[in-house]
């Protein structure tokens, strides 16, 4: 089956599904020259973020080339990207960083 998904920048930790994708899905996520195997291991629904990079407890997740919240957990390649396991940061006053 050809699966569509979006993946706008290459330093970006997450693709997008272009619609409802089974797990273990085998995928082709391409960004301008880069491509990359993804196996999914959760089904994704349409819109929602997979993990195109393994990304670990505390670092920041980018999406579109943005910052969009930070990892609560450590994410494996092809595993959803949502609120069990990513925290949003933005418009947070508790959350500033040292010297901003």
């Amino acid at each position: 089956m050809n699966y569509k998904t979006m993946m706008m920048k290459p330093l970006d930790h997450v693709a997008i599904a272009l619609m409802d994708l089974p797990q273990g899905a085998l995928l082709l996520v391409r960004c301008e020259d880069k491509e990359q195997e993804v196996e999914l291991k959760h089904d994704i629904r349409f819109g929602h973020k997979f993990a195109v990079k393994a990304i670990g407890q505390g670092e920041e997740i980018l999406k579109y080339g943005e910052v969009i919240g930070r990892a609560v957990a450590d994410i494996g390649i092809g595993e959803h990207v949502h609120v069990h396991n990513l925290e949003g940061i933005r418009g947070r006053g508790d959350k500033v960083e040292s010297g901003a």
